[in-house]
């Protein structure tokens, strides 16, 4: 008759330890060091029955618990009992609660690789043939390059202090504010970006920026850029 016994692998004595005691549903604080030596031993020598290589950390390991139990077994004498050293049996109990938690750990990771190997991604696609014919900006100035210079505008008159600001008592309207615009380009043929904005309160600000877009989407203005972080020139359709 033929028999067949197989001897789970372990990723070290410690790992060994934890299996042993998980096995009979111990808490690791309550482990009996007599029984836990015994089990562990009885595990090392199957596999020298089996003729498996044993690492040395096993073997050191093995005498470790041997030592704690010769330990346990002898009797403390008062002047023992006194000295403030380390119990042996203690740290080893420290060292597996330490490497359980490093064991969960590992398997939260296992776990998340698991579920970031199903997720697939791809090189992002040129989709400027999907664009929008009526967004388009022309001299290279995109609707990007314009929500950064107006962020600076705003971000560079909340450091100015006092704020260079005018109360207007009338409402705008982007309507309004547009004819206002294309009047003004009109007289100076291009305006700098930033001298539209010669009132400094909320809704002109607001309203002069949404002005800029209706016009430029409409085609009723052309921007230009001569670089990157360059002034925005706003001009009169068709002004070179």
């Amino acid at each position: 008759m033929h028999y067949e016994i197989n001897i789970p692998e372990f990723e070290g004595p410690l790992d060994l330890l934890l299996h042993l005691i998980k096995k009979d549903n111990i808490n690791i604080v309550d482990i009996n060091i007599n029984d836990i030596t015994k089990q562990y031993l009885e595990y090392i020598n199957k596999m020298e029955e089996l003729n498996l290589n044993i690492a040395s950390e096993y073997l050191v390991m093995a005498s470790e618990l041997i030592e704690i139990k010769s330990l346990s077994l002898l009797p403390k004498s008062d002047l023992e009992e006194d000295l403030d050293e380390e119990d042996p049996k203690q740290n080893l109990i420290n060292r597996l609660l330490e490497y359980e938690q490093y064991k969960k750990i590992t398997d939260t990771f296992k776990d998340l690789e698991s579920i970031r190997k199903e997720v697939y991604t791809k090189e992002p696609d040129n989709l400027i043939q999907f664009k929008d014919e009526d967004t388009i900006i022309d001299y290279g100035v995109s609707l990007d390059d314009l929500l950064e210079a107006f962020s600076k505008f705003i971000e560079q008159k909340k450091l100015d202090k006092p704020l260079n600001t005018k109360i207007v008592n009338k409402e705008y309207s982007v309507t309004k504010r547009s004819i206002e615009i294309k009047n003004l380009i009109k007289n100076k043929k291009k305006v700098n970006f930033f001298d539209l904005f010669d009132v400094y309160n909320k809704e002109y600000v607001v309203v002069t920026f949404l002005s800029i877009l209706a016009l430029t989407r409409k085609q009723e203005i052309d921007i230009e850029q001569q670089g990157n972080f360059e002034n925005i020139i706003i001009k009169e359709k068709g002004v070179e």
